[in-house]
């Protein structure tokens, strides 16, 4: 199971990874990022800011201060080997991927991973969560008789919000698949259809209807010369 402070550091670099940027406007992003997928708790930001630089997979740097006088402020910016270390994030595609911890941080940056890692990861958290479906319905099966209505609802709406994301994950599935296969390509056409394109349907010599060709042709051109010396 992927810990929240490998969450937060695979997200704070996958932010720099855009730009550079200092702690006030990381800790907007992040909000924004991962705000919506689980909870994010503002007094990890730095600690794990610190220890990223100690790992030299960022560097921090003072701005120099304002005409304001305002106090300069640290901006953070990957480095060469924080680079790398996230491009060995995205490719994780094992449980920790797709677990609770992992998945949001993972999917909120499937625009920079390869379609096969993205594949797996889906394929896996719809296998995660389809088990969790089977456990919802046993539960609801068992205690249906030895629960009160308030509890039993409550059972009842976690088995309906994971059928709704086990839907939503089977149709970015299909898209994915989709993506995967190409369009199919008209066939060239055929070369024998090319070479008789604007040709006459004249007899071979040798052909039986060659002779009857020949004999149509002179009597043609007899019956012209009559017309033209009467």
């Amino acid at each position: 199971m992927a810990k929240r402070a490998d969450v937060l550091e695979f997200a704070v670099l996958g932010l720099l990874h855009e730009t550079p940027m200092h702690g006030y406007e990381l800790r907007k992003r992040l909000n924004a990022t991962l705000g919506a997928l689980r909870a994010f708790s503002y007094g990890s930001l730095y600690p794990c800011l610190k220890g990223l630089v100690a790992r030299g997979l960022i560097t921090e740097q003072a701005e120099e201060p304002g005409a304001t006088g305002k106090r300069s402020r640290i901006v953070y910016q990957l480095t060469a080997e924080g680079k790398e270390h996230f491009a060995d994030l995205l490719d994780e595609s094992g449980p920790s991927s797709w677990d609770d911890e992992g998945f949001g941080v993972h999917f909120a940056f499937f625009g920079r991973t390869d379609a096969a890692t993205r594949l797996r990861i889906l394929e896996g958290r719809r296998s995660r969560l389809e088990e969790r479906r089977t456990g919802f319905r046993s539960a609801l099966v068992r205690s249906r008789e030895r629960v009160d209505s308030y509890t039993l609802a409550l059972h009842q709406h976690g088995l309906e919000s994971v059928e709704r994301e086990v839907r939503w994950l089977s149709e970015l599935i299909d898209d994915e698949r989709r993506r995967e296969t190409p369009a199919d390509t008209p066939a060239p056409p055929d070369q024998a259809d090319t070479n008789t394109t604007n040709t006459t349907n004249t007899p071979a010599p040798g052909h039986p209807g060659a002779a009857t060709g020949r004999r149509a042709s002179a009597r043609r051109s007899t019956a012209n010369n009559q017309k033209e010396h009467p």
